[in-house]
């Protein structure tokens, strides 16, 4: 959530506004499971955590919904803020944000006595091919969630700033009440969308690590952001890998591999079974690109193949493809 701004132009003109009960804008959609992600900023993410995850699991069992957060190192690319998840039908989605949105409303926005329900910013993180049916033809769709609503709702232009993203920020500007009617008109048009339902089974499903670390490093004064350089000289480098550990590196149906690949910018192949570096038994994984393309891929190798030896650590919501307890920061600046 962002800090209240009443100069929002794409919000309608302010009109009284009765409370209503909940009427399903696609009616046959409200018990399929789906989910929906947001930005918080670390504070406001140990708010919804709770004392020993006191909140977040009183906000589960309140709602029927699943309530899951990015690690504290684990931020949307460009930004500094943490990615909450929530998961289940709309309407235990919608009652998990209302007693999430509240929550940092009471806590962060609203001040003593002040009587008028303050207005806000949630920005929702949307796959770029789910936006064009909330934009729908002309804008007509959108529009008309602006009119129902009375929230602000504008959607960011697609970042080709970081290779590999493909989401969008969806930002809802109203009060907590405007903000939950645009969810549930947004995630009822979201669930008609199959491939939507199907992309994301974690709140963190894209390795944004690599991104941050060469934000940090801001290398070859590219402001701080991993470009691809197509002019760049490609380059190949083969290193071993122990052959019980490509598992945790290509993951369940090449998932991490295709991570990997998609943040660094480099290509990575795995020599077949039986195939090692000569005198070991550690298989070959060839990696192609950039120099540091080449060099990003190693750090996120290594550090799942890192990870795969530590001790589980404790989190909310399930294991995402970087260990918390390695940097590919501290990688890099190795390298």
């Amino acid at each position: 959530m962002e800090s209240p701004d009443n100069r929002y132009a794409s919000s309608p003109e302010a009109q009284p506004k009765q409370s209503s009960p909940r009427k399903s804008p696609t009616g046959g959609n409200t018990e399929k499971n789906t989910y929906i992600r947001f930005l918080v900023s670390n504070a406001e993410a140990g708010s919804v955590i709770g004392k020993g995850g006191s909140t977040i699991t009183d906000f589960q069992s309140q709602s029927g919904a699943r309530i899951q957060l990015s690690r504290n190192h684990e931020l949307f690319p460009g930004t500094s803020d943490r990615i909450i998840m929530v998961s289940g039908t709309v309407d235990e989605i919608l009652k998990g944000m209302e007693l999430i949105l509240a929550k940092l409303l009471n806590e962060f926005y609203v001040e003593d006595g002040d009587d008028v329900d303050p207005r806000s910013k949630l920005r929702l993180i949307v796959p770029n091919s789910s936006c064009g049916g909330i934009i729908g033809k002309g804008g007509a769709t959108i529009k008309s969630f602006i009119e129902d609503s009375q929230a602000g709702i504008k959607i960011s232009p697609q970042d080709n700033n970081y290779l590999g993203l493909n989401d969008r920020l969806v930002t809802l500007t109203g009060t907590l009440e405007e903000q939950i009617r645009a969810i549930d008109l947004i995630l009822s048009k979201l669930a008609e969308d199959p491939h939507y339902t199907q992309s994301s089974s974690a709140p963190f499903p894209y390795a944004a690590s690599a991104y941050n670390a060469m934000n940090n490093l801001g290398s070859n004064g590219a402001g701080g952001k991993f470009q691809n350089n197509k002019g760049d000289q490609s380059n190949s480098v083969t290193i071993g890998i122990a052959d019980e550990h490509i598992g945790v590196v290509v993951g369940r149906g090449g998932r991490n591999l295709m991570e990997i690949s998609q943040a660094s910018g480099a290509r990575i192949k795995i020599s077949d079974r039986g195939d090692f570096m000569s005198g070991t038994s550690d298989r070959k994984v060839t990696i192609t690109g950039p120099q540091r393309a080449i060099r990003v891929a190693e750090a996120m190798i290594s550090q799942k193949v890192a990870s795969a030896s530590e001790s589980p650590t404790f989190q909310y919501g399930e294991g995402s493809l970087l260990s918390s307890k390695v940097s590919v920061i501290e990688h890099l600046a190795e390298l």
